[in-house]
């Protein structure tokens, strides 16, 4: 989807749907905003004219954001943006929204909505227009049937010889379905794993505890100066940037305030630098999905000091814009679809030895 497009706000409170609409008007791409109190006028809406993008609320009167999303998906897959609470509560609920098919999030407060919106405003737009350039066909939505997963210890079964790479991985929208689908393909003992997902704080930890629960590698929310050992996964938390340090072989996590990079905090170029000047050669770089450039350069410096780098194809994207800026630069040592990113990650990212 290119060029003009149109937009549906489904909310309940009449401030929100106001500061949307307002901050919506400055795009001159939208064509034409729609705005509903609730799913049900929301559906009576639709129903004569259908938009190209829909913002969504998830707590609302007669029916729910994650019932509508659901219908919405099973009859005609639109690209949704959930606007959720910046609670614990909203961010656990949204999980399953991403999980269902949304394919990105704008968090707001409880209290003054109307002023953080205003605040929150470049980032809004930046993010619909994402949506509205993004190919919902192409969005993974994974297989909500699998089992709860009962994690066996292997830290006693890593040793000192085991030869085994970083493995670091930036993305944005179409990210998290991108990142459940690759995750829950690798066995219990993996390359360690960093990773950028862009999302405002608090949905970091929501996601992360969201993937371990379906994961056979431990999946969390990185802290400050913690080691990431093979069959770990650590997710930068919304709002901080991460970068990695290296001291023998082993690998540790440094997180830092500071501006946004690219508009992005945490962001993805910021953890790949950190990786090319740390790690180098022992490590591989994966972009993915997401719009804009961050990440691109970013790679780059990670080819350039001997890592092996890998951008997502632009037919498994749900947007091709970070992939496509590092392929442009000549950053991607290879292009491959999602589905082949976990044996990629198996094959490159180091061995732990065949008596394991």
């Amino acid at each position: 989807m290119s060029g003009h497009y149109s937009v549906m706000i489904v909310d309940d409170s009449a401030v929100v749907r106001q500061n949307l609409t307002t901050i919506l008007t400055k795009d001159p791409n939208v064509s034409e905003i729609f705005t509903a109190s609730d799913p049900i006028f929301a559906l009576q809406k639709m129903q004569n004219y259908w938009p190209d993008v829909i913002v969504l609320d998830i707590e609302m009167p007669r029916m729910d954001g994650i019932s509508f999303l659901k219908k919405i998906m099973a009859e005609r897959p639109t690209p949704i943006v959930i606007c959720s609470s910046l609670t614990q509560e909203g961010a656990a609920v949204t999980m399953e929204a991403f999980s269902s098919g949304a394919v990105d999030i704008i968090s707001k407060p409880k209290l003054n909505v109307g002023g953080f919106l205003e605040e929150s405003a470049e980032t809004f737009l930046r993010i619909v227009q994402a949506a509205s350039q993004s190919r919902i066909s192409k969005l993974a939505i994974p297989n909500t049937s699998k089992p709860q997963i009962h994690k066996t210890n292997t830290d006693n079964k890593i040793s000192a010889d085991t030869t085994w790479k970083l493995v670091a991985i930036g993305t944005s929208t179409g990210g998290t379905n991108a990142l459940e689908t690759i995750l829950t393909e690798l066995p219990p003992l993996s390359p360690p794993i960093a990773i950028v997902q862009h999302m405002p704080e608090k949905f970091t930890a929501q996601f992360a505890k969201r993937l371990d629960s379906i994961c056979q590698v431990g999946v969390k929310e990185a802290e400050q100066g913690e080691e990431i050992p093979p069959g770990k996964a650590v997710i930068a938390p919304g709002n901080r940037h991460m970068t990695i340090r290296m001291s023998g072989a082993r690998f540790y996590v440094d997180l830092k305030d500071g501006p946004p990079i690219n508009r992005h905090r945490p962001s993805v170029d910021v953890l790949f630098r950190s990786v090319s000047q740390q790690v180098g050669k022992n490590s591989v770089g994966i972009i993915m999905t997401g719009m804009g450039d961050d990440g691109a350069r970013g790679l780059l410096e990670m080819r350039k000091t001997g890592a092996y780098t890998v951008a997502q194809d632009e037919a498994s994207s749900v947007v091709f814009g970070m992939p496509k800026e590092a392929i442009e630069l000549g950053a991607a040592e290879a292009i491959l679809p999602l589905r082949r990113m976990a044996s990629e990650i198996l094959s490159k990212g180091g061995h732990a030895g065949s008596r394991f």
